[in-house]
């Protein structure tokens, strides 16, 4: 089977911002990431990965990590929207 071709730099960057947002989210609400393992049930090693931006997040474990932390999904996904697109469609 053909191996894919890696991710575009873009999308690894959105990844990596994600993935700090997940790490900020979960010391603010002093939790370890053991914590948030044992109760989203995901497995160690890729919650670990998921936090290092090695690996892209699954829609589920976006949803079960924003319930372990007590935070709004968008809270872990929100994005700013770039300059341009702010000056076309006005203040968020």
């Amino acid at each position: 089977m053909p191996r894919a071709n890696p991710p575009d730099p873009r999308l690894l960057e959105r990844r990596r911002r994600i993935a700090d947002q997940i790490r900020a989210a979960r010391l603010h609400a002093n939790l370890s990431q053991q914590d948030v393992v044992e109760r989203t049930g995901m497995d160690r090693s890729a919650y670990q990965d998921l936090e290092a931006a090695r690996t892209s997040p699954l829609l589920d474990n976006l949803l079960r990590i924003s319930d372990a932390i007590g935070v709004p999904l968008s809270d872990l996904v929100r994005e700013e929207r770039p300059p341009h697109q702010r000056e076309a469609q006005g203040p968020p």
